[in-house]
């Protein structure tokens, strides 16, 4: 393996990750603005990550698959941990950037867990399955 496969894979994978956040953070808005929790998003999320890694960042195949599937169980992650930040947030009467800082990741993966039900994850492993589907296959010809 060449140095350069390796970095092409690790800047891969660094793209995807952003990707994971940034579908997170926008799931986030639209089921703070509803005001409900929209597991079921977790499918748009997967198809989009899917179509944005297979024709951004890596071809077709298995390792844009695997890069999908992160990058959807990511957002599904971040999302939750974002929610369970804003409550904290809003019960303490501080601002959201406060709320990340003084809870700390380990306080809002115990919260996220807590508040993690059986269809989330569920609808998370639908998506992560999705989004590996859609970017294995390669797109239609027409």
């Amino acid at each position: 393996m060449s140095a350069r496969t390796v970095l092409l894979f690790v800047f891969a994978l660094f793209i995807a990750v952003m990707l994971g956040l940034a579908a997170g953070a926008t799931w986030m808005v639209v089921t703070l603005y509803l005001g409900h929790p929209m597991p079921w998003l977790a499918l748009l999320c997967g198809a989009l990550l899917a179509w944005a890694i297979r024709n951004g960042v890596r071809a077709p195949g298995g390792g844009a698959a695997v890069l999908a599937a992160v990058a959807t169980a990511l957002a599904a992650i971040y999302v939750n941990m974002l929610i369970a930040a804003v409550q904290i947030a809003g019960n303490m009467g501080m601002g959201l950037v406060d709320a990340l800082r003084t809870a700390g990741i380990g306080l809002l993966w115990q919260l996220t867990r807590l508040a993690l039900a059986p269809a989330d994850i569920v609808w998370a492993l639908l998506a992560m399955l999705l989004a590996a589907w859609l970017a294995w296959r390669a797109p239609r010809k027409r």
